[in-house]
């Protein structure tokens, strides 16, 4: 539908976005957040005329509401919106107008700008949508060059603004094996940067960018934020001006000449994404059904795996490896997965990388035979790749190293002994989807590990040494696009060093995320927390690891590392050829108590109870129809009162009644001196447990108790 009015309202999924195209200027979001219900023109009308502030002696200076896309010439001197120039021409672009239309479908409602630069010769085109399923908001935008100019971008950033409430600034950061650690600070006047610029996300990536009002938290407290569905080099910013405006602005980050456009060429960026909510909780429901409703997004139980890496490492051995999947069997797996060590020469991390051949002398018979083992025993085959990556004591780097990335210095700084495989080569790229396809149908793969264990540094693309971080992302999206299409049902698993690639662009194309190579429950909680502001439980890995975690070197009981797992796509990586016969009985009944409850832990709404006690966390999933939840209670250290007091359980219906009662899945107990309701539950209304709450358990630290909640 053509749009003849200067006010557009955007209505979808308990979302309303109103936009000002008046004056021929790119859109302005004057109301970004709660449904407003259906608005008239006079209404609409209203919000803009009420919406203007004072205008003083400066356009300059004049608080107006900004542009999705910032334009300098129109007196911004923020963040800019686009950069680029023809040889130092044409570096300040004025776009106008030229038509706008909205169309509504199932997905939600879109509008659609087009504008144009007349004097530059520049066309643009801005799409910014509201999705039906989850009330997200998100945009991109098209230039493209129109004269016999080359145009180089060098950035193309894309804003939206928050309201003056917003007075603080959320970002996740985080290392190696302690990715997703929260950080908070004020929203002050200036701007609060993240850039990744590794080629991926990175292990310290802020997964997305929030502003809210002061003290907001999961469940209370205005908050909006954003998320760039990119997983190459980016940059993420809150900005506050002088002038009160507040925006959270997203762009894709280009190294030089990444983007030259050629008369008619065009470039497209990564779609910016908008969430908000009544605290964090509401907020990341969004990203979460939007990814559930989204295509090729896994159906149906997601199947519990045992992964061989922290068990035996490089120490591959058929005959041995076949015991490990048959005791992955009776415990109650469905998916056996070998890990990295199976190709030829692999004995250590410094060799064969790129070499996709089965090893003939550690796999003599290759890996069709446990393969077929694997699936007569009831489960599914996986196998760990590297796709993107390259070892120089490889047959591939002897025979091609001008596959390998060089900016004119060699092939750079090893990282993990290994080196990034340019798939900007097209022999390159066809030489890793032929090797990863033809081994999926011989062996019948049906899951694939997909590691990235480098960041891209000096990623020159031979022979002329030009940037090729932007190429290798989109190189690696159409190898896996290709891969599923050529093999209907793969499931491919996103991890890169643990968390370091996960993003809502590679999202697109996995079933499984892999937060952190750290198996510690004690991190665990808080990496798991925090890695779903974006990414839903089903999708999240978690494994059970060892009593001694092989990262920290802290020891836990199996009940705890097992109930810090069972929230996610459930895991196991030990080794069960050495664990007791106890063990093994004990990890059969969590795996049967996940499988009794994953269809909930898998679809319903995840929720996290705000506590005054910086130690105590309270937090579970909740049935869609809110009929029945699960919640864990845990403590991470000591509490500085005790005992920690009553709670409130979050996200159940007031009018229902319920009753609470503790689950132990492999039959632990609490110790002494608990609360007395703890001996036979509690009947109560879904009220009284959300105002009233009730008395916490006494935990030692690092210990935690699960509560099962039904409707009675």
């Amino acid at each position: 539908m053509h749009v003849d009015t200067d006010l557009v309202h955007l209505r979808a999924g308990g979302t309303s976005v109103v936009i000002l195209l008046d004056d021929g200027r790119l859109p302005r979001i004057l109301h970004w957040g709660d449904d407003l219900g259906g608005l008239g023109a006079e209404e609409l009308d209203a919000i803009a005329r009420t919406g203007r502030p004072a205008i003083r002696d400066s356009l300059v200076t004049y608080p107006q509401p900004v542009p999705v896309l910032a334009q300098l010439p129109e007196g911004w001197l923020g963040r800019p919106g686009l950069v680029g120039d023809s040889a130092g021409r044409r570096w300040a672009p004025l776009f106008l107008v030229a038509a706008a239309d909205v169309v509504a479908s199932a997905d939600g409602v879109t509008l659609t700008v087009s504008a144009i630069d007349e004097s530059y010769g520049l066309s643009l085109t801005l799409e910014l949508s509201v999705l039906e399923a989850s009330g997200l908001v998100r945009q991109r935008a098209r230039l493209r060059n129109d004269t016999g100019d080359v145009f180089r971008v060098d950035g193309l950033e894309l804003a939206l603004p928050v309201p003056a409430e917003a007075e603080e600034v959320l970002d996740l950061t985080g290392r190696w094996a302690l990715e997703r650690v929260p950080q908070r600070r004020a929203f002050d006047v200036g701007e609060w940067v993240r850039t990744s610029r590794g080629g991926k996300p990175g292990l310290e990536h802020t997964l997305l960018l929030a502003a809210g009002e002061h003290g907001f938290g999961f469940r209370s407290g205005k908050v909006w934020a954003t998320h760039l569905g990119w997983s190459g080099n980016q940059t993420l910013a809150a900005e506050r001006t002088p002038a009160n405006t507040r925006r959270l602005s997203a762009v894709e980050g280009l190294a030089a000449a990444e983007v030259e456009l050629a008369p008619g060429d065009e470039y497209v960026t990564p779609w910016q994404y908008g969430s908000w909510g009544d605290g964090l909780d509401e907020l990341a429901a969004r990203f979460h059904r939007h990814l559930r409703a989204s295509p090729g997004y896994p159906a149906g139980p997601r199947p519990v795996l045992v992964n061989t890496w922290e068990a035996v490492y490089f120490d591959h051995d058929p005959a041995a490896l076949t015991r490990f999947a048959e005791e992955a069997a009776a415990i109650g797996a469905e998916r056996f997965v070998i890990d990295d060590g199976w190709f030829t020469g692999r004995r250590d991390d410094t060799t064969s990388l790129g070499d996709w051949d089965v090893d003939p002398e550690r796999w003599p018979d290759g890996l069709r035979p446990i393969a077929e083992r694997v699936r007569a025993l009831g489960m599914d085959f996986g196998l760990w790749f590297e796709p993107e990556m390259i070892n120089l004591d490889s047959r591939l780097a002897a025979e091609h190293p001008e596959w390998i990335f060089d900016a004119g210095h060699g092939p750079g700084l090893p990282s993990r002994q290994q080196h990034v495989l340019d798939l900007g080569h097209p022999e390159a790229y066809a030489y890793v989807l032929d090797r990863l396809s033809v081994l999926i149908d011989e062996v019948g793969i049906a899951y694939v590990k997909w590691d990235h264990n480098r960041y891209l540094l000096d990623a020159g693309h031979t022979p002329t040494g030009r940037p090729g971080l932007r190429a290798q992302t989109l190189a690696v999206y159409r190898l896996m696009d290709e891969l599923h299409r050529r093999h209907p049902g793969l499931e491919i698993e996103s991890c890169a060093s643990g968390g370091g690639r996960i993003d809502l662009g590679v999202l697109e194309r996995t079933q499984r995320v892999w937060p952190s190579d750290c198996n510690d429950p004690h991190e665990r909680l808080e990496i798991q927390r925090w890695t779903g502001l974006l990414v839903p439980p089903e999708v999240q890995g978690t494994h059970i690891g060892a009593g001694e975690s092989h990262t920290t070197h802290r020891s836990h009981p199996l009940s705890y590392r097992a109930e810090k797992a069972v929230w996610g796509h459930l895991g196991v990586e030990l080794d069960l050829l050495t664990e007791s016969d106890e063990t093994k009985r004990e990890l059969m009944d969590w795996i049967a108590f996940h499988k009794e409850h994953r269809a909930l832990l898998h679809s319903g709404t995840v929720v996290h109870a705000d506590l005054s006690e910086a130690a105590a966390r309270l937090e579970g999933v909740v049935a869609s129809d809110r009929a029945e939840a699960l919640y864990a209670y845990s403590l991470t250290e000591r509490p500085r009162t005790w005992p920690v007091g009553r709670a409130g359980l979050p996200g159940l219906d007031d009018s229902l009644v319920y009753q609470v009662r503790p689950v132990f899945p492999a039959g632990e107990r609490l110790g002494e001196e608990q609360p007395p309701w703890l001996a036979d539950g509690a009947v109560l209304s879904g009220r009284v447990l959300r105002l009233v709450g009730i008395e916490l358990p006494s935990l030692d630290p690092d210990r935690s108790v699960l509560l099962h909640v039904r409707a009675v």
